[in-house]
Order: structure tokens, then sequence, then C-alpha cells
């Protein structure tokens, strides 16, 4: 009889838990496992005493960690000191209850604001800790990196699997689409919405140019869970980098192009270039990574990825979060 897992994945209902979830679901194989979800209402991960509670139920033989306190720049600004303690605490949890239960697999999900501010390109995992990073998120920053340091060394120390993995400018289903405090993509894409139900101009801030790998949110869900679950031999390295190739950069205004076609936009498009553009580039390296995938593993195109995007997010407009 084939073996089966208990497999608990934190923030089950993110923009990735759910593209986890549509791997799962879509993957007949994957099925005959164990799969918790955990939202918010299933316990503060900060607590010890609920973490605890948490892993005594479900008695987890993987864990994939994707649970975070995450804010956008001005929240932040305003308490990196909470960001940095509520990250921190809910990772060492996390972290020594995967020990104390002995499971098989932790896989750890970081965040490119790890990287050292002004590193050179493209990115790789082996420059984490080569200088600060950037000031306005340091303390999320620096509680992501201690997470990378501690499953490292138990890898180290004790032989525990654990992997760190670090996705770069992910989108897709179920996002968070604020207008001021979302990622580009989910951002874009409800002002677009917006303008098309008033009549307004759709208005991109900055010149549109600066470069991005977007990576569709169902494409991490199932890359996340083949580490998760491939053979011990497969998973050689202690951290990843989950990006499309150098390569496929595309522009902010080739996104916006896509959501105009994905949304069949007829109205004025504006860019307004009094706005800052931010980097123009922030190239990482997927070399790890595709040394991990098969050989002729393709990632879903943008355009293929916007326009489900765009799907999603018309049929619940009312109930996603914004």
């Amino acid at each position: 009889m084939a073996e089966t897992f208990t497999i608990l994945v934190t923030g089950g209902t993110g923009l990735v838990g759910n593209g986890v979830k549509h791997y799962v679901e879509s993957t007949p194989e994957l099925q005959k496992h164990k799969w918790i979800f955990l939202s918010s209402k299933d316990g503060d991960l900060t607590s010890e005493k609920e973490c605890t509670a948490v892993f005594e139920k479900h008695r987890p033989t993987h864990v994939l960690h994707l649970a975070a306190r995450v804010g956008g720049l001005f929240a932040n600004m305003s308490d990196n000191i909470g960001f940095f303690r509520d990250n921190l605490k809910m990772n060492d949890n996390i972290v020594e209850l995967c020990a104390k239960h002995d499971v098989k697999r932790g896989v750890f999900c970081l965040s490119t604001c790890v990287f050292p501010d002004g590193a050179p390109l493209p990115l790789t995992e082996e420059i984490i800790h080569n200088g600060p990073p950037h000031h306005s998120n340091e303390g999320y920053s620096y509680a992501k990196r201690m997470l990378e340091v501690q499953t490292r060394l138990h890898r180290k120390f004790n032989g525990r699997d654990f992997v760190c993995v670090i996705p770069t400018n992910l989108y897709g289903t179920h996002d968070n689409y604020h207008l001021q405090n979302s990622h580009v993509i989910p951002g874009l894409m409800h002002k677009l919405y917006l303008a098309q139900q008033s009549g307004q101009p759709f208005t991109v801030m900055g010149s549109g140019k600066p470069l991005r790998q977007f990576l569709f949110s169902w494409d991490a869900g199932k890359i996340f869970v083949d580490i998760l679950l491939a053979p011990r031999e497969k998973v050689d390295f202690s951290s990843v980098i989950l990006c499309g190739d150098e390569e496929n950069e595309y522009e902010i205004r080739e996104v916006a192009d896509a959501l105009i076609k994905a949304f069949d936009f007829k109205g004025e498009v504006k860019y307004d270039t009094s706005k800052a553009d931010g980097q123009f580039k922030k190239t990482a390296s997927n070399k790890k990574l595709r040394s991990f995938l098969p050989s002729d593993y393709k990632f879903t195109s943008l355009e293929e990825g916007i326009k489900i995007s765009v799907e999603w997010f018309r049929d619940n407009f009312d109930t996603c979060r914004k």
C-alpha cells in the first residue's frame, strides 16, 4: 500500500496556499494524503501554546510553512519591530515543533526582501546575508533571514530535512488586491477593474519600463509541493529561489497590456511618469531550481496566468481581499 502523509500547510488560504490547493485538487495521486490548510482562524502561530496545540491535534508528517505577518510599505515602516518580533516568534514556533515532531520534511517560505539592498544581479541563494536589506521593511526581512539560518543549522547539525524557498513576484488567484498595499499585478488589476466600471482612464504609475520576472501562483503551488514530497536525494539544497527564467523578464507596460487584453478594456490608458519607477531590474537566477525541475518544465505564460487571474478576480470581486 502506498505511503500516505499528513501535510500541514500554514497560510493555507493565501495566494500560495491556494496555489497548493489547486495542484492537490487537480492531481489524484496527491489526494491519498491528508492535507490540512490552516488559516488565522485555526490559531495564533505567534503563540507557542496555540501553535503546539495545532501540532498536537494534527500530528503532521510534512509541513509547508507559508504563513507570515505581512503588510505594505507604510505598515512595515511604522512598526518594523512588530513585524520582526511576530515573524520571529511564528517561525521559531513552527521550526522547533517540526523538529520536536520529527517531520519528514519542512519547507519554509522566505521573500525576496531578504536580499541585500543594491545586491549585484542576478540574485542567487548564496548572497542572502552579504549586506543589510532595504531599511523600509528591515524588521520583516531580518526575521525571514533568521528563518533561513535556523532551518540551515537544523539541517547541518541535526540532520533535519528543512528547506527554504524564496519566491519572487508572485501573482494569481486569491491575492491581496488593496489599491495601496498590494503587489504590482493585483494592484493594477483592481485599478483597471474600477476604471472599466467608471469609464475613467486606466492610470499606471511610472513609465512602465521596469522589468520583473513574474511567477503564476499555480506554478508556485506545484513546485512547493514537488519540493516537499520529492526524494531526499533530489532536494540537496537548504534554500532555492523560486522564479521564472531570466530571459522571461516583462516590462510593467507588458503586464498592463496583458491586463487590458484580459479585461477587454477599451478606455484611455495613461502612464504617470511623475511617479518613481523604483528599481529597474531585480533579476534572480533560477539555476538551482532548474536543476530540480524536469528538463522540459514550462512555466505558465504571463498572458495565460493573467487571463485566469482576471477571471477569478471578476467572479470574486465582492469577497476578495481588498
